[in-house]
């Protein structure tokens, strides 16, 4: 979108009016793939803080509740319909810890996840997430110096994760593992 797409998009009563109702009935319905929907729209468009804070709660507490069922039920998520937007809420949670420096909760909260999915090239890359926060390298460096900021993985679902690096990850996977096991203390 360009500025004045933008702008429109801002201004649009009848757009604004089907953001808020999606919201309200996303909310209410504990649906998280529109209230994503409407997250995105409303980061996009930089609309109301408080209210994209209040999608993003209610994102977090809709994921946390359905992970805590299927793991319950001793099952694995996938990177299918709404399981892939709880595994993006927990790795937006647990990078958004990271961002700040909280290096503990970020690695539990990834190191969850990377035991909780199916998707191997996701747990591979959630390990090397891992070997980096437990060295306490911060967000911002892990990008530079690890991230092939220029990789474009074809597969949509892994649009939301980081999973290209500078290296190959599966030649180094089980380095990875044995600096996962040493810094978890497994």
């Amino acid at each position: 979108m360009d500025k004045e797409e933008l702008f429109q998009a801002r201004t649009n009563p009848d757009f604004l009016k089907y953001l808020e109702e999606t919201r309200i009935d996303a909310i209410a319905t504990k649906n998280i793939s529109a209230l994503y929907e409407v997250l995105d729209s409303f980061l996009i468009l930089d609309l109301e803080e408080e209210k994209v804070n209040e999608i993003y709660q209610n994102i977090l507490q809709i994921a946390f509740e359905n992970v805590q069922n299927i793991v319950s039920a001793n099952k694995k998520l996938s990177l299918e319909e709404d399981e892939l937007f709880y595994v993006r809420a927990f790795y937006e949670h647990g990078v958004e810890k990271w961002s700040y420096g909280n290096f503990d909760g970020a690695k539990e909260l990834l190191f969850v996840l990377s035991n909780i999915i199916t998707d191997e090239l996701l747990v591979q890359s959630l390990q090397a997430h891992i070997v980096a926060i437990s060295k306490e390298q911060d967000l911002d460096s892990f990008y530079d110096k690890e991230v092939d900021l220029n990789a474009v993985n074809s597969d949509e679902k892994y649009g939301y994760f980081i999973t290209a690096y500078n290296y190959d990850l599966k030649i180094i996977y089980h380095k990875i593992k044995i600096l996962l096991q040493k810094s978890m203390k497994i």
